[in-house]
């Protein structure tokens, strides 16, 4: 390689390589990042959103609770604009719609194969550790349709001076 090649490569690899850096340091740039790779525009309702969902760990959240969250975190966004918004991550496989009280879905960041507890006397979900649940004999789709998946939701109630 002639030096009339070496310094446009080096410049090459070193944008990459800056890029690459703020990506991983800054949270508001891999949010930006992470939204992108599944074809989603940053706009500022997504980027809202998505700074309250993934900034920290794995959570399970309603409609309801974000929107109580972005309403202290001073935004304007409409409860239907949240809805939008999760439904939209939820469609890219930034979120799993976890259907848990009939019409009502609590939104899962762990978008991994697992299952879950509803504590039914205030709706708290928590995560299943994996070993924990085995399933056998599973039933026949009806023809016409084939499985994609299996939730469990096991339901709990808090026993009495035990929780």
């Amino acid at each position: 390689m002639d030096s009339r090649e070496i310094l446009p490569s080096l410049l090459h690899r070193a944008s990459e390589f800056a890029a690459h850096s703020v990506v991983e340091t800054c949270p508001v740039a891999r949010l930006k990042d992470m939204l992108r790779r599944v074809g989603l525009r940053p706009t500022r309702q997504r980027m809202l959103l998505g700074s309250l969902l993934f900034s920290g760990k794995d959570r399970h959240v309603s409609a309801e609770v974000l929107y109580q969250e972005s309403q202290a975190a001073r935004s304007h966004l409409s409860l239907a604009t949240i809805y939008n918004t999760l439904n939209q991550f939820s469609d890219a496989g930034l979120l799993r719609k976890v259907a848990v009280f009939g019409d009502r879905a609590i939104y899962d960041t762990n978008v991994g194969d697992h299952h879950h507890f509803l504590v039914e006397d205030d709706g708290t979900v928590i995560d299943v550790p994996d070993v924990s649940v085995s399933l056998s004999n599973m039933p026949d789709p009806p023809p016409g349709y084939r499985i994609v998946g299996v939730d469990v939701v096991v339901r709990l109630v808090r026993v009495e001076g035990e929780a």
